[in-house]
């Protein structure tokens, strides 16, 4: 279980503090697909990027399984159990993928266990295994692959940060039952996205909606979409209907 306690950060801004997160407490408990969705600037993936251990909070206490990680690096949080996707997956110029796999796993997996991994993301194993991770790789593909990580890990909270994002529609589509197939296996993991997409509020659990800095509804998917649909302000049609494809702008 994730536990936020009145969690702020800002950013200097011409000699002044600008704040993102404002006094932020909640829980995010276990075995829970949480989506923490919003207007643009409202510090979503900042909140993301706190727990993940990128950034660290001016003020408040991160508490995950009883432990205060507040102070804690990227590296520690990830050993206690904290998985990070980001909104741009990185590219590791000659790094195979079953390396990476290999890495995130934390020991030297045998190959078939690698390709179950790719398998559960959509992809077919013997095509990727020995692929480079560099820019011969779609943005689909390399979504796909960094969430293959991201299960070989095995992480009791998973973060992912806009997955939509980049990504065309079919690759979208196979996203969505990746999800949708984590959200059937995770047991007493938690998974956290990041996400203005209506598909993928459907599969939560639970959702947050964070406005301005600070938590404006936190509840059941059952309470909290049926006002989303119906605010345009909170989440606009085309970011409902499809994901954008890379280098499009933004609605």
């Amino acid at each position: 279980m994730l536990e936020l306690k009145n969690i702020s950060f800002g950013v200097d801004d011409d000699g002044k503090n600008k704040e993102i997160i404002r006094d932020i407490s909640l829980t995010i408990p276990d075995g829970k697909v949480v989506v923490v969705t919003g207007p643009n600037g409202g510090g979503k993936s900042t909140l993301a990027r706190l727990i993940a251990g990128i950034e660290k909070p001016d003020s408040g206490k991160i508490i995950f399984n009883g432990l205060d990680i507040t102070d804690k690096s990227i590296t520690e949080r990830a050993r206690l159990g904290i998985g990070f996707a980001f909104q741009q997956p990185v590219r590791f110029k000659g790094i195979q993928v079953l390396d990476l796999l290999r890495l995130a796993k934390g020991k030297n997996m045998p190959v078939s266990a690698a390709c179950e991994y790719l398998s559960a993301v959509g992809l077919c194993a013997r095509d990727y295994i020995d692929r480079e991770v560099n820019s011969s790789l779609s943005g689909g593909e390399l979504k796909r692959i960094e969430i293959a990580t991201v299960l070989a890990k095995a992480s009791s909270l998973s973060i992912f940060d806009e997955p939509e994002a980049g990504i065309d529609l079919w690759s979208f589509n196979n996203l969505i039952e990746v999800f949708e197939g984590i959200r059937d296996r995770i047991e007493d993991s938690s998974i956290m996205i990041i996400s203005h997409q209506e598909r993928i509020l459907n599969i939560a659990d639970e959702i947050i909606v964070l406005k301005d800095g600070q938590v404006t509804e936190h509840g059941a998917k059952e309470e909290v979409l049926p006002d989303l649909i119906g605010t345009a302000s909170m989440v606009s049609a085309c970011k409902m209907a499809a994901p954008r494809k890379e280098g499009e702008e933004e609605c």
